[in-house]
């Protein structure tokens, strides 16, 4: 049983900041199939379509009928583990500041035999267990042992918290809590345990509506300006609190209807790059290096990184033209600094949410996703240790649509479909 986690005492400012050593993160291109299924928060292993062979670790071929015929499927994880051992020393930089490791070798029922890292609710061999794919520091693949049944403090396992970002005890900034997404995304933070949110508002001198009073009355909130087009204001309040945030989740965004043709002039796009495309470049530029410094800094050291897009980023949406132009350039300029935070173990998680149920998607018609339901999404992403999230069930097809024919999807959403 795993004990909860206890508050951890406030630092020491005159010891030293650790500085992130990461885990060994070189992978074949091959291998790097794990990790796209981990980043999605799947366990998936090569399977043969000739012989049915499931196979690890992975190869070019099937190691059993040499078909080149591989498909990656998703696994059960269930499984004997035949046995364990603790690591009390290592020569690599990472493990050795987190010594004693455990390991344990697992035969699945699906034929292969692994090495994994263990839970510490794992017992002694034989018994059984389920495997999982995580993504560790490096931002790559690794295999997890949990117990078939775990205890409610599951996730405040040592171990398993170096391979996530959960929020209990973390401080995280909110960027608009003017929105009833960003008012339940605080809220959500708040019943995971975070220790502080700051919940950014632009335009103060309008009059706030129930739903930040009411979350600005929870102890752990405290309000502050913070208007993503206004660089200077981006820029002291990082100089304020950016020694201080953990988990940085960027909500902000303008959203407006209608294409190309059906609205004159470019100042709606304007505006909605400058929020969703430019809000979360000064954002990056002014919170970012303060995130990579205190990445190694205790167990509530930074951790993630989140962005609320949408999964018109991915094929753009006529009816709502320049707002999904907006998000596939915010989206692409986030796998940019997901590969400049990896170096430092800063996890960038990306969410591609449906329509929301919001005052801009209140002539779509259902399903359409309850901000509550978008909130907790997130929050499961932090604790799951996940890269791309794509909740409800809009963005679920869209995404099977477009990972099948991104030609196909196109012409579809052209012709309204």
């Amino acid at each position: 049983m795993t004990m909860p986690m206890m508050r951890p005492p406030r630092k020491n400012p005159v010891l030293r900041t650790r500085q992130m050593n990461l885990p060994p993160g070189a992978r074949g291109r091959v291998a790097l199939g794990l990790t796209a299924a981990a980043a999605e928060g799947r366990f998936e292993l090569q399977t043969c379509e000739d012989c049915g062979t499931v196979q690890y670790p992975p190869r070019e071929v099937c190691h059993k009928c040499l078909s080149a015929a591989l498909r990656w499927r998703q696994q059960s994880g269930e499984g004997e583990l035949l046995g364990s051992t603790t690591l009390h020393h290592s020569n690599d930089l990472f493990f050795r500041e987190r010594l004693p490791w455990r390991l344990g070798l697992v035969h699945l029922d699906a034929g292969p035999t692994l090495m994994v890292h263990l839970h510490g609710e794992v017992g002694d061999a034989p018994q059984r267990v389920r495997v999982g794919a995580r993504l560790d520091r490096a931002g790559q693949a690794v295999l997890i042992g949990f117990p078939n049944e775990g205890s409610a403090h599951m996730a405040d396992d040592k171990m398993l918290r170096e391979m996530t970002s959960d929020p209990k005890f973390r401080k995280a900034l909110v960027t608009d809590g003017k929105t009833e997404t960003g008012q339940a995304i605080v809220r959500a933070l708040v019943k995971a345990g975070a220790d502080i949110v700051w919940v950014g508002h632009a335009e103060p001198w309008k009059k706030m509506g129930d739903g930040l009073d009411d979350i600005s009355a929870l102890p752990q909130v405290t309000l502050v300006p913070l208007d993503l087009t206004n660089g200077r204001q981006v820029t002291e309040l990082a100089g304020s609190i950016g020694g201080k945030v953990d988990i940085v989740i960027n909500n902000a965004e303008v959203h407006r209807t209608f294409g190309i043709g059906a609205r004159r002039g470019t100042d709606v796009a304007k505006a909605e790059m400058d929020i969703n495309y430019f809000g979360l470049l000064r954002l990056a530029q002014e919170f970012g290096p303060a995130l990579k410094g205190r990445s190694a800094d205790g167990a509530t050291g930074a951790t993630a990184w989140v962005n609320l897009l949408s999964i018109y980023a991915l094929s753009n949406f006529p009816p709502h033209g320049t707002f999904s132009a907006s998000k596939a350039a915010a989206h692409s300029l986030a796998q940019c600094l997901r590969a400049e935070m990896r170096p430092a173990g800063i996890r960038v998680i990306n969410v591609f949410p449906g329509p929301i149920d919001d005052e801009w998607n209140q002539h779509t018609p259902p399903p359409k996703l309850a901000p509550t339901a978008l909130a907790n999404a997130i929050v499961k992403a932090l604790r799951d240790g996940v890269e791309d999230v794509y909740p409800g069930d809009v963005a679920q097809e869209w995404l099977e649509r477009w990972r099948d024919n991104p030609k196909v999807l196109e012409r579809e959403l052209a012709a309204g479909g």
